[in-house]
């Protein structure tokens, strides 16, 4: 069951056996989520941090009318609150968006680690920092890039991400998300959402069927983004 971090791990750097072996020996609390329950509610204090290991999860934010923002989308393999570690009490929420698998680490076994295993904490910050980047990636978006083109920006992060765990199939990958989660993600009303999507496929681009988001065009789709995926940091080098 943590396989699949293990493999996110071993984008950025080497793990061995013996780090395998501390990993397992921490990460062994699975349980399934249905879609819409919160894994970690926005006020909470968690006494854990969560990896996805199945499924699509989100982070967001409420505003005081209720209207939902997501600010991040999370693959399996991502840890997806290893900062409530430090920061405690949770400022935002992260829901299932599809069934998703997860499993959980105490903070106190977390604390151990920082001391007895520094370069899974290397690692672990990195995931941290990764997020970050990511953050920035979404706020250009948001602020600088035609809707188009944040969503084409989106489609290639997410295979890439996928890719990188071994989730994908082709050019293509499974996305559960209907397109109000997805108007969620961009911040556009519902009918915006459908228009930019079907502009991405009258054009050719991608194909968006039965849950399948299939690139057709890469080249094209990534100049429309102005994707270049450095910010995700896949490379293996000493951390």
């Amino acid at each position: 069951m943590i396989d699949i971090l293990i493999r996110s791990l071993e984008n950025h750097d080497i793990i061995s056996e013996a780090e395998r072996a501390q990993l397992r020996a921490v990460l062994d609390k699975e349980k399934e989520v249905e879609p819409d329950e919160d894994i970690v509610k926005q006020g909470s204090r968690p006494l854990v941090s969560t990896v996805l290991t199945a499924g699509f999860a989100a982070r967001y934010k409420l505003t005081a009318e209720g209207s939902r923002q997501i600010t991040a989308l999370h693959v399996p393999g991502d840890f997806v609150d290893l900062h409530a570690f430090m920061l405690k009490t949770m400022d935002h929420g992260i829901v299932a968006l599809s069934t998703c698998r997860i499993v959980t680490v105490d903070h106190t076994d977390l604390l151990t680690l920082s001391h007895t295993a520094p370069h899974l904490t290397r690692l672990f910050w990195l995931k941290t920092l990764v997020d970050g980047a990511v953050h920035r990636e979404w706020i250009v978006a948001m602020g600088r890039r035609s809707k188009r083109a944040h969503l084409a920006h989106l489609i290639c992060e997410l295979f890439v991400r996928l890719r990188a765990v071994g989730l994908t199939e082709g050019n293509g990958f499974h996305f559960p998300l209907s397109q109000g989660e997805m108007a969620d993600v961009l911040g556009l009303s519902l009918v915006h959402m459908n228009r930019t999507i079907q502009g991405l496929r009258r054009d050719g681009l991608i194909s968006w069927t039965n849950q399948t988001i299939e690139i057709l065009k890469w080249d094209e789709l990534a100049a429309i983004a102005d994707f270049d995926e450095t910010y995700l940091s896949l490379s293996v080098e000493p951390r």
